[in-house]
C-alpha cells in the first residue's frame, strides 16, 4: 500500500492552492489550506487577487486538467454561464501577420470571470471533509532545517496569535508575492537564481452589458500586441462572460499605457492597430468603473537547479513562475503543476525524500507558457531583462511565417491553436507538416478586415470594410 501523508499545508487559497488540495486529497489524512484573506460566500472579487478584474482565458488543456482533479468544474461554469469558445472558428483575431480567419474548430478556451472560477474550483474541493480551509491567516516562516520542512509558522490577522502548523508536506501556491525564497534562506537553503522580464506593460479593464443580439455566440475578440506595431505593446481583449457582459481589457507599454479613467477608456481602445473593440463596446453599456493593474512582469524562480531542496517542501503556480497575463497562460499553468503534484503521489506515493523531484516535475510544466511568453515579450525595446539571442530571433522569424501560413494551411493552424492552448509543446511548431505548411506559405491573400458574420456587423456602432474574401460563416448565413 502507497505511504500517505498525516497532513499536508498548502499556502494560498487561490486557484493554484486549491488545486493542490485536490491534487494531495487523496494521499493525505488531512490537508489546510492556509489563506490571508477572507473567502466571499460567492463568486465574488477578493482583495487578495486584484488581477482577477482582468480578462482571463482558461485553455482546454487547463481545462481538461482540471476536471480530472476536480470533477464537474467545467459543466457548472458553462451551468453558470461561461463560455466555450473555438480558438479559430469563434475567436476574431488581429496578429502582426494580420486578421485570422476563422475556420474549423481546433482546441478552444473557456471565458467567465475569474471569481466564478476560483469560487466553482474552490466550493467543489472544500466539499472533501479532509480539507480544511484556514482563513485570514497570514504565513510568516517556515519551520525545519535544510534537510526537511517540518512545519509553517503562522500569525492570525485580526488577533495577531502567532501558531505552529506541523506538516508532513508543505505546498507554497502564494502567488507573485511569494516569501519562499527568504523563509528558505533562513532554513541554510541557498539563494534560488530568479529570472525577471518585464515590458512594463499595463492593464485597464472594464465590463460591458452586450448589446441587444450579442448575447448568445458572438465571438471573442483580440487584438494581439507586437513589437513591430507602430506603438508597440498596445493591445485589446474582448471575452463574453456570464451574465450577458462583456469583459474588456486594453494593454499599453509605457509612457502610452492606457487609462484608468472612464473618458479615456473608448477613445485608447480606437487607437489600437484595429478599432473593432472601440467600435463594439460604443454599442454597449458600461457596468461599472474603470480597474487597472502593473503587476504584468514575467518572473521565474529556478528551484529545481538548486543543489540543495529540503524534502517535505514544493513551490507551484506564481509563487513559481509568472507570466505576462496578456497571454492568458497562467490558470492552466497551475492546474498542470497540480497534475504533475498528483501524478507523482499516484506513482510513488507520499515520501517526503521526492520533494525535489516533484518540483522538477513541477518545473518542467512551466517550460513552454514560459517560452512563449518571454521569446514574445525580449523582443520589445525598453523590455527590463535579456535581449534575445540569434537562436530566438530565428524562432521568431519562422513563427511570424508560420502564422502568415496558418491562413490557408490547415497542419499549420492546428500547430498554432495547439501550442497557444498549452495542449502540445512548443516543438509541435517544427513538426514536419507544421514546417512545410510554413515554407508554403499563405495560399490567399490576407483578409483585410475582421472576418465577422452579417449578423455579428451588424451590431457595430460603426460599419466596418468589408473583408476581402468571403469567410466560411457568410457562406453558411
Amino acid at each position: 500500500m502507497a505511504a500517505r501523508a498525516t497532513h499536508a499545508v498548502v499556502l494560498g487559497g487561490g486557484l493554484a492552492g486549491t488545486l493542490a488540495a485536490a491534487a494531495l486529497a487523496g494521499h493525505a489524512d488531512h490537508i489546510t489550506l492556509v489563506e490571508r484573506d477572507r473567502m466571499p460566500a460567492g463568486p465574488q472579487e477578493r482583495t487578495g487577487v486584484p488581477q482577477a478584474r482582468h480578462a482571463h482565458m482558461l485553455m482546454s488543456s487547463g481545462a481538461e486538467a482540471i476536471d480530472a482533479l476536480v470533477p464537474g468544474v467545467t459543466k457548472s461554469l458553462y451551468a453558470a454561464g461561461a463560455h466555450r469558445v473555438s480558438v479559430r472558428k469563434g475567436l476574431v483575431s488581429s496578429t502582426a501577420q494580420g486578421w485570422v480567419p476563422r475556420s474549423a474548430d481546433l482546441q478552444y478556451v473557456i471565458t467567465c470571470g475569474r471569481a466564478l472560477l476560483d469560487w466553482t474550483v474552490r466550493e467543489r474541493v472544500l466539499m472533501d471533509p479532509r480539507v480544511t480551509l484556514l482563513q485570514g491567516t497570514d504565513v510568516t516562516g517556515l519551520d525545519g532545517d535544510s534537510r526537511r520542512v517540518t512545519a509553517v509558522r503562522v500569525r492570525d490577522r485580526a488577533t495577531g496569535e502567532a501558531s505552529l502548523i506541523g506538516a508532513d508536506l508543505v505546498v507554497d501556491a502564494t502567488g507573485r508575492g511569494s516569501a519562499a525564497r527568504t523563509w528558505l534562506e533562513e532554513l541554510g537553503i541557498p539563494r534560488v537564481r530568479e529570472e525577471t522580464v518585464d515590458t512594463g506593460l499595463a492593464y485597464s479593464t472594464r465590463l460591458f452589458r452586450v448589446p441587444p443580439g450579442a448575447e448568445r455566440d458572438f465571438p471573442a475578440v483580440t487584438v494581439m500586441p507586437s513589437p513591430a506595431d507602430p506603438v508597440p505593446g498596445r493591445s485589446g481583449t474582448l471575452l463574453p462572460i456570464e451574465d450577458g457582459r462583456w469583459l474588456v481589457t486594453l494593454t499599453g507599454l509605457r509612457p502610452a499605457q492606457p487609462p484608468t479613467d472612464d473618458a479615456g477608456f473608448l477613445p485608447f481602445a480606437r487607437t489600437l492597430r484595429t478599432p473593432v473593440i472601440g467600435d463594439l463596446i460604443e454599442a454597449a453599456q458600461p457596468l461599472g468603473p474603470v480597474c487597472g493593474s502593473r503587476s504584468t512582469a514575467n518572473r521565474r524562480r529556478y528551484y529545481e537547479e538548486l543543489s540543495l531542496w529540503p524534502d517535505g517542501f514544493v513551490a507551484l503556480g506564481d509563487a513559481l513562475a509568472a507570466f505576462n497575463p496578456v497571454y492568458g497562460h497562467g490558470m492552466s499553468v497551475a492546474a498542470k503543476a497540480a497534475t504533475a503534484l498528483r501524478t507523482d503521489l499516484e506513482r510513488y506515493g507520499y515520501l517526503p525524500e521526492r520533494s525535489r523531484h516533484v518540483q522538477r516535475a513541477v518545473a518542467a510544466t512551466v517550460n513552454d507558457a514560459w517560452a512563449l511568453a518571454v521569446g514574445q515579450d525580449v523582443q520589445y525595446p525598453d523590455v527590463i531583462g535579456p535581449r534575445p539571442g540569434a537562436a530566438a530571433k530565428l524562432m521568431r522569424r519562422y513563427s511570424a511565417r508560420a502564422a502568415r501560413a496558418s491562413a490557408t494551411r490547415p497542419a499549420v493552424a492546428a500547430a498554432i491553436a495547439d501550442i497557444f492552448t498549452l495542449s502540445a509543446p512548443v516543438s509541435r511548431l517544427l513538426a514536419p507538416r507544421a514546417v512545410l505548411g510554413a515554407l508554403r506559405g499563405p495560399g490567399a491573400p490576407p483578409l483585410t478586415a475582421p472576418p465577422f458574420t452579417e449578423r455579428e456587423r451588424a451590431l457595430f456602432s460603426r460599419e466596418p470594410r468589408e473583408p476581402a474574401r468571403k469567410t466560411e460563416q457568410d457562406t453558411t448565413q
